[in-house]
């Protein structure tokens, strides 16, 4: 297993003490964990296990991931875990990508608001999907959706907007049958965004009436209930991104694209270039340019890059993978029965797959990088203390989580 030559927990662990003194005092509880997690993370200070090869004698020593779901390190296991539990979800139609953006207006209240904006978001877009896609005029039926919250844009800045996978049809509303869209065409994107702009105004006011909504520095005017509904106002003869691709090649490919987005975090180490006197400098695309020119580099200060990752820390206790509709965890099991019914289609292989997996003996650790052979483990060590066995070579970092 390769590893990227540069990771974000080393600049944290290089600048993170001076940059922690530098915002003390504004820096929350959970940004300082996220730090602390990622810092220790596959290092000795969390512990892990020594394995050994049964036919060469191979021993390598293996730590323990942090597990944080901000940690760039430990959302590849996770992706694959959360993608084995979906594949039984998936049904044989098309489905579609489509994307629900916040104005920069509202994002700039949002990063004040985490939880309560975040939180309408998910409930304006969902309910936009459901409200269009339910009116006899375009599908009459109940979809599924699968939504997915991004708060970065690809230079970090402040950016909220939901992914979400849709089932390319539904059941009707009388549960009947199987509701078809179009081929190459699911909902009017047209539609789309005036709905969504039309909930989510309505919601904030609603929120900012309940008392919901906080504001400092610039925006501490707009606890006034005036001053908020002007600073709206211009927004309602705005247009709002809604964006829909064509639907995908298949299940498979819904769930290849799925891994890229589920738990992706706010720049992944494979993106970083170098760390150095000049700064930290990593990829990026400008979206505004096209073809190969989209593809630049970008050089920020270590703390303005520490800044800008840790501004899209999530609540605790946030939910930012959701699924609605036919999706929605308290009926799924029996909504996917009822489409697969309607759809005339048999049982999951996959959900066959996952009941062979459970009678299956959990691999150890992985393959013998000399050999292939089998990995066991022979020592396991707290967190902070040193291993007794010795890797035959250099200390191989192998995934724990």
């Amino acid at each position: 297993m390769t590893h990227p030559a540069l990771e974000v927990a080393d600049i944290f662990r290089d600048c993170g003490p001076t940059w922690r003194r530098a915002n003390a005092g504004h820096v929350s509880l959970g940004q300082l964990k996220v730090m602390s997690a990622i810092e220790n993370c596959r290092t000795a200070a969390l512990g892990g296990h020594v394995a050994r090869c049964q036919d060469w004698a191979y021993t390598t020593i293996a730590y323990n991931s942090c597990r944080n779901r901000h940690c760039p390190k430990c959302q590849g296991a996770a992706a694959r875990e959360w993608m084995a539990a979906r594949e039984a979800e998936l049904l044989p139609v098309p489905y579609f990508h489509v994307v629900f953006t916040l104005p920069s207006a509202i994002g700039n209240i949002a990063y004040q608001n985490k939880a309560e904006i975040y939180d309408l978001l998910f409930k304006a877009s969902a309910e936009t999907m459901h409200t269009i896609a339910a009116d006899p005029e375009h599908l009459g039926a109940r979809i599924g959706i699968t939504a997915v919250l991004h708060t970065w844009g690809s230079a970090m800045m402040h950016h909220p907007h939901v992914h979400m996978i849709v089932s390319g049809g539904g059941i009707s509303l009388d549960g009947s049958r199987w509701v078809s869209c179009q081929p190459r065409f699911f909902l009017p994107v047209r539609v789309l965004s005036e709905l969504f702009r039309g909930l989510m105004l309505e919601k904030l006011l609603a929120a900012h009436t309940a008392g919901k909504l906080q504001f400092f520095g610039n925006h501490a005017a707009l606890a006034q209930r005036k001053a908020f509904a002007a600073y709206l106002a211009p927004l309602r003869r705005r247009k709002w991104h809604v964006y829909t691709k064509a639907p995908f090649g298949g299940p498979e490919a819904v769930l290849a694209y799925l891994s890229r987005y589920t738990h992706r975090v706010a720049i992944s180490n494979s993106r970083l270039i170098a760390f150095d006197r000049k700064g930290v400098t990593f990829k990026y695309k400008d979206y505004r340019a096209d073809g190969r020119a989209r593809y630049k580099r970008m050089t920020l200060a270590p703390h303005e890059f520490i800044r800008r990752f840790l501004i899209h820390v999530l609540p605790k206790g946030f939910h930012r993978i959701r699924h609605f509709g036919l999706f929605a965890k308290s009926s799924c099991t029996d909504n996917i029965a009822r489409a697969r019914e309607l759809l005339a289609v048999p049982k999951s292989q996959a959900q066959h797959a996952d009941a062979d997996a459970a009678d299956r003996e959990p691999a150890t650790s992985s393959p013998c990088p000399c050999c292939g052979g089998h990995m066991v483990i022979i020592e396991t060590f707290a967190r902070g203390s040193t291993p007794r066995h010795r890797p035959t070579t250099a200390v191989i970092r192998i995934d724990t989580s």
